[in-house]
């Protein structure tokens, strides 16, 4: 047995060895494909990213050739015509340098970027003495080609990966192209499609000489997937066009599915800018603007106190706490007295129920009913987060969950909150009454406006706003099909229904009415301080307007909000009955004249006292 014991472990080991080697050559194939293999070259062939499509299955980007120069630093011949590659591609030569140093840095034995985005004149140019410059090749790539000047922030841009990018996903090499904001981030795994990549067999010359394996292992480009938008095309350049030198946002939704029909910030710019070979220096110019900040999307980003149409949300709770009922009464006499020298400003006066409350927009009836939920529990503590639930259970507060990459939760205070402040006590609903008008510390994004308004108009529920309708041969994500249902019960809805519709017949709207549609609004108009020269200034106040159409069976829900802007029904109110109207009839067909006034007038005067040292005007 020991005789036969050591050739039993030579040949053990034998076959161990001859089995590992099979195993590396044969069936497992993956050193086959390292990048940095010098038995052959990879090509990779770079697919058409995902066409996007409206609602109404218009195109709204599309694909436009481009062509990007690579280098592989070791094949560069060393007697390259540096001279002649400079001149035929209008470069100089601190560009060849820096480049070929940063290919060779990223790898000497791989491709990288060159010089991306070749024009067609340039490409053809270039194509014709390709064979002077070895270790120079081109690829096809696409860039977006946009339908149209509107939706920058919805659509986002594509942009070359960076190292850091590059180090975290594999799946990208230099040059490639990534989506960056908007759907082109969200969706960037469903719009890219699959790389195609072609293995080309090389000589001991380090010549190519045909496929690898006669290409078994080459793989063909898979054509990203095509999506559609909730967005509608026509509602988005309407909205846009509104927005005439003025700053703010306007979010329109499907109150029944929570479909985003229009996402509008202002001021905004043509998407195409962030297409070619200038959009680094396009990028930097928008970047830079630091006055209108045409990069930040107000509608999703910018936390403003909601002002008036928060008395909504204080009439359904205070409802829903029974401290109240539509036919509670409180006088007003112009204004809301709560404590030594203290008073808040009301401009109606008289004796209001639920109904002509909502429709006066009455400081006072909200003042009181917001006291009143908050000391019914006893200690303000109790009584402000039962109040906090409530409005929480509205999206409030906190994230919407909707997809599209930037957002801000808003501010609902609670007790732990106001803790910080008081940490000794000494708070008491008198002490936050501003909040009962949605002035105080309350911030809401105007996405979350809306989404408040979609969720009056279904009488207590709501789906997550959501930016996107279908994908190509697949699914959207369940959350934006799963319903969401508030604390107050339904049948407290209806009466404050009637009082924002009757905010149109008798109230703050009365002028805003549209022929042969029933809207539901409320204005708003919220103080604004900012601080200028380290000092606290009061600005021009902003415009609200929040709405839904028609009052039965409602289409859309809206929110417009217009920076510095007065008062509602003057800038705000007029663009949301033109949205209305726009998006249910086709056309703005009853309010001709405001709609030319809108298109062609805005706030450019006011917005120039930011800087011109100029005093506002508070409330003209």
């Amino acid at each position: 047995m020991r005789k036969l014991l050591l050739p039993i472990i030579i040949i053990s080991a034998t076959l161990l060895i001859i089995a590992r080697l099979f195993y590396l050559q044969i069936v497992d194939d993956s050193w086959i494909k390292k990048s940095d293999n010098n038995a052959y070259k990879i090509k990779y062939e770079y697919p058409e990213r995902g066409y996007i499509y409206d609602r109404n299955n218009k195109l709204m980007v599309a694909n436009q050739p481009s062509y990007d120069i690579m280098v592989t630093p070791n094949e560069v011949a060393d007697d390259v015509d540096v001279n002649e590659l400079c001149n035929l591609l209008h470069i100089d030569r601190a560009y060849y340098d820096l480049r070929m140093k940063k290919a060779n840095v990223y790898s000497p034995r791989l491709p990288s970027i060159f010089l991306p985005q070749l024009s067609k004149k340039e490409f053809a140019a270039f194509q014709e003495k390709i064979r002077r410059f070895k270790g120079f090749d081109i690829v096809k790539r696409s860039l977006r080609d946009y339908q149209l000047t509107a939706g920058a922030n919805v659509f986002g841009y594509i942009q070359q990966v960076n190292d850091a990018i590059i180090q975290k996903n594999p799946y990208y090499k230099s040059g490639d192209l990534i989506g960056r904001q908007g759907v082109e981030e969200v969706y960037e795994e469903v719009l890219r499609g699959t790389k195609g990549v072609k293995y080309i067999q090389k000589d001991r010359f380090n010549r190519e000489i045909g496929s690898f394996k006669e290409g078994i292992y080459d793989t063909i480009a898979v054509q990203g997937k095509d999506i559609t938008l909730t967005l509608d095309m026509e509602l988005q350049k309407y909205g846009e066009s509104l927005m005439f030198e003025k700053r703010g946002g306007i979010v329109a939704l499907e109150p029944s599915t929570g479909e985003i029909l229009a996402l509008v910030t202002a001021p905004n710019y043509d998407p195409a800018l962030l297409v070619g070979r200038d959009r680094s220096k396009n990028y930097l110019a928008l970047e830079r603007d630091t006055i209108g900040i045409p990069l930040f999307d107000r509608g999703l980003l910018a936390e403003y106190p909601p002002g008036s149409p928060f008395k909504i949300l204080t009439g359904l709770v205070g409802l829903q706490e029974e401290v109240i009922d539509e036919n509670s009464t409180f006088v007003c006499r112009h204004g809301f007295s709560y404590g030594r020298g203290a008073f808040m400003k009301c401009h109606d006066s008289g004796t209001n129920n639920l109904n002509s409350g909502i429709y006066h927009s009455c400081n006072t009836y909200f003042a009181n009913t917001f006291k009143l939920t908050i000391d019914k529990y006893g200690k303000p503590d109790l009584g402000v987060n039962a109040w906090a639930s409530h409005l929480q259970s509205f999206g409030l507060g906190d994230f919407l969950g909707y997809d599209l990459p930037p957002g801000r939760k808003g501010l609902i205070p609670t007790a732990k909150f106001y803790k910080r402040f008081y940490p000794n006590g000494g708070w008491r609903s008198s002490t936050i009454i501003s909040n009962s008008i949605g002035q105080g510390e309350i911030k809401m994004t105007p996405i979350q406006l809306a989404n408040m308004m979609a969720t009056v108009a279904n009488k207590g529920w709501y789906y997550t706003p959501h930016i996107i309708k279908k994908i190509e041969g697949g699914t959207i994500d369940k959350k934006f099909t799963t319903k969401h249902v508030t604390t107050i019960a339904q049948q407290y809805y209806n009466p404050v229904i009637q009082g924002l519709f009757d905010v149109y017949n008798f109230g703050t709207a009365s002028r805003l009415k549209v022929e042969g549609i029933e809207i539901c609004g409320k204005t708003g108009t919220a103080e604004n301080f900012a601080k200028i020269g380290g000092v606290r200034t009061q600005l021009d106040d902003h415009s609200i307007f929040v709405a839904f159409a028609p009052k039965e069976n409602p289409k859309i829900a809206i929110a417009v909000f217009i920076e510095n802007g007065y008062w509602g029904a003057r800038w705000a109110g007029p663009i949301a009955s033109l949205m209305i109207e726009k998006y249910l009839k086709g056309e703005a067909l009853t309010q001709k004249a405001r709609e030319e006034y809108i298109l062609h007038n805005g706030l450019k005067a006011t917005y120039d006292k930011y800087t011109s040292g100029m005093p506002f005007s508070i409330n003209h």
